[in-house]
């Protein structure tokens, strides 16, 4: 479940893949694709409340899948709240925000 959130996390703020104008990749490797580490990730403590599951065997349920869905719509659901620009690409890093705060100015 961290490590799901970590990557939605990730997803949302900071991962993106660049192209040059000739459509190759700019970030081919792991030391020019930004991922989130541990230093740019918040402690994420996990809550598990037991519900067995009717579809699962013996009662079993995923949890680790669903916690990769929320981080990028709740980010965006926070710029907006805070600076009235509703952002609809990822990552939505600080250029892109500044970026959309200058076109709401104009």
């Amino acid at each position: 479940m961290q490590g799901g959130a970590s990557q939605s996390i990730g997803y949302a703020l900071l991962e993106e893949m660049m192209y040059d104008e000739h459509g190759r990749m700019r970030n081919p490797s792991l030391l020019d694709y930004r991922q989130a580490t541990a230093v740019d990730l918040p402690d994420i403590q996990t809550i598990i409340v037991e519900v067995p599951s009717p579809d699962g065997p013996y009662g079993a349920r995923g949890v680790g899948e669903p916690s990769i869905i929320p981080a990028p719509a709740a980010i965006a659901n926070a710029i907006a709240s805070l600076t009235g620009v509703r952002i609809y690409e990822t990552p939505m890093n600080p250029e892109r925000v500044w970026r959309a705060l200058q076109a709401q100015q104009t």
